[in-house]
């Protein structure tokens, strides 16, 4: 094997130069535009209520429920949203992509709600009856809707094939596995006695309710990444790197999804979601207040997953050098080069998916709120600068440098190493 000693070895100092950049001054916990505009996000969606329902645990033995009741949740609130596409009934709205997108959705949800199963334990609440509340019932019995409610089962049984259990929810289960509770769990009617908006009443606009649906769909994904990321810090604690690499790249996969839940936006009619946004009196008032920043949990989610890179140290097993030394970079080589502590690998692997995934969500947000709404109303007019102080935070957030200077320094040298070597022969 290649000796890594930096000073035998290694590229010559001269030949290369890694600057680790500061990371901008911005604070991701401070965006939100004004405690009124949050104030009002929280009440269009009915939040408090919402949140009631993720947080209320019936099984304290059951570790996997605060993160797993929320995520069948949120499927569920898919369900109503493909009841609510499947009974608009103007003329000019492309059914066809919203069945494609929400099929895609459905699946990917499903995915997710596979893997946290897999990882369950012993004290899972099962029975031997289907649910009778659930709302894919409807939509795989229902003429207009019968086809995608069956694919949907199609998937649950496929997605679900390595778990010790199934959802419950139709689905074949030719492997005559246990059901979850999944009415108990996932408490469908109270889901649905928050269907309507406090605005259904005196809006008579379709894209009110889609825009709500999808919106409570997004946070409740967001509040399973905060219990997903309580978990990933404690399994670090407890050095179980293995269970919180895992943790990581599902956290990753979620960053993803919220992206593919975003972009349903643009299946919306132009001028019937700006007549709504006009009803709905959504506005912004700075360059700051960008529209996802009255998302309460998002930030907390972009600042949770940007404080991942403090557990690096923990994961390398030594001690940041106070006087700003290669000590993390030269531990973070030596750990690449060895792979006898591979879990290790793949969690800092992760953590980097993490970053390029929380990313890619804010770099698209604000290209769909353009779309959307208009540059000039959206601020997506504002390119980074000379200097960060003039951008606006939505584009400091994607356009900071790298959370991990350490593991990107490591990087840098390891392959002009490999470069120099390969050159040499």
């Amino acid at each position: 094997m290649a000796d890594l000693d930096m000073e035998r070895k290694m590229v010559s100092p001269k030949k290369l130069h890694v600057t680790i950049p500061e990371l901008f001054d911005i604070s991701v916990s401070s965006p939100i535009s004004s405690s009124s505009s949050a104030a009002a996000y929280e009440l269009y969606l009915r939040l408090p209520e919402l949140r009631n329902i993720w947080s209320s645990l019936g099984f304290p033995q059951w570790v996997t429920e605060p993160v797993l009741k929320p995520a069948l949740q949120a499927l569920e609130i898919t369900f109503r949203l493909i009841l609510t596409v499947a009974s608009d009934t103007r003329p000019y709205i492309n059914r066809q992509e919203w069945t494609r997108r929400l099929d895609s959705l459905v699946t990917s949800q499903i995915k997710i709600v596979a893997s946290l199963c897999e990882d369950d334990d012993e004290c899972v609440p099962v029975s031997n009856g289907w649910s009778s509340m659930s709302l894919l019932s409807e939509i795989a019995t229902c003429r207009t809707t019968e086809s995608i409610g069956q694919k949907i089962l199609c998937t649950v049984e496929n997605e679900m094939r390595w778990c010790k259990y199934t959802l419950g929810l139709g689905e074949p289960n030719l492997a005559g596995k246990p059901y979850l509770q999944y009415d108990v769990v996932c408490r469908p009617e109270e889901l649905q006695s928050l269907k309507n908006n406090p605005y259904a009443d005196h809006i008579g606009n379709q894209e009110n309710q889609t825009l709500y649906t999808i919106h409570q769909i997004l946070e409740s994904w967001i509040h399973v990444s905060l219990n997903l990321l309580n978990r990933i810090e404690s399994r670090i604690d407890e050095a179980k790197f293995e269970k919180a690499s895992s943790d990581v790249y599902l956290l990753e996969t979620i960053w993803n999804l919220l992206s593919e839940i975003k972009d349903l936006h643009i299946l919306m009619d132009p001028e019937d979601f700006l007549k709504v946004k006009k009803q709905l009196k959504i506005k912004s008032t700075s360059q700051n207040d960008a529209f996802c920043f009255r998302s309460k949990g998002l930030v907390e989610m972009a600042k949770m997953s940007r404080e991942l890179r403090q557990k690096v140290p923990a994961v390398l097993q030594v001690e940041v050098d106070p006087t700003g030394g290669p000590r993390l970079q030269e531990a973070a080589m030596k750990l690449y080069s060895s792979k006898t502590e591979y879990e290790k690998i793949h969690l800092l692997q992760g953590m980097q998916a993490v970053e390029s995934a929380s990313k890619r969500f804010f770099f698209g947000y604000q290209k769909l709120a353009a779309t959307m709404m208009g540059s000039a109303e959206a601020n997506a007019n504002r390119t980074a600068a000379s200097h960060h102080e003039t951008c606006d935070s939505l584009t400091q957030v994607f356009m900071e440098p790298t959370y991990y200077p350490s593991l990107d320094a490591a990087k840098t040298f390891l392959g002009e190493f490999w470069s120099n070597l390969v050159s040499r022969h």
